[in-house]
């Protein structure tokens, strides 16, 4: 289909660059932006991946299940309202236990 459109001379000049930069035709160039620009967020592309890194083991005595317990207590607490409706303050965060390698963990 043949339609007219005004574009923006910057994009112009970086469409004629990748145009010319590929060895594809102008034309081309402008069909496949659109098309990627038609895309939904987060469709192709490259994944992201994560290198799990360990932080060691966690101090001597230091139990991780009454740990975890814990922030969702605090958490609980912070999130419910008062009776006069307003949030209660944040509780300020400590550290609870520092890994192996010097890691502090906060909560």
């Amino acid at each position: 289909m043949r339609t007219t459109l005004t574009i923006d001379d910057q994009l112009v000049a970086e469409l004629k660059q990748v145009a010319h930069e590929s060895g594809k035709s102008f034309k081309q160039v402008v069909n496949d932006a659109l098309r990627a620009g038609l895309q939904p967020a987060g469709s192709g592309g490259l994944r992201y991946r994560l290198k799990p890194a360990s932080m060691g083991k966690p101090n001597p005595g230091f139990n991780l299940n009454k740990a975890l317990e814990l922030a969702d207590s605090l958490e609980d607490e912070a999130l419910a309202p008062t009776a006069g409706g307003s949030r209660r303050p944040r509780l300020p965060i400590k550290p609870l236990a520092t890994s192996m390698n010097g890691c502090v963990i906060h909560w």
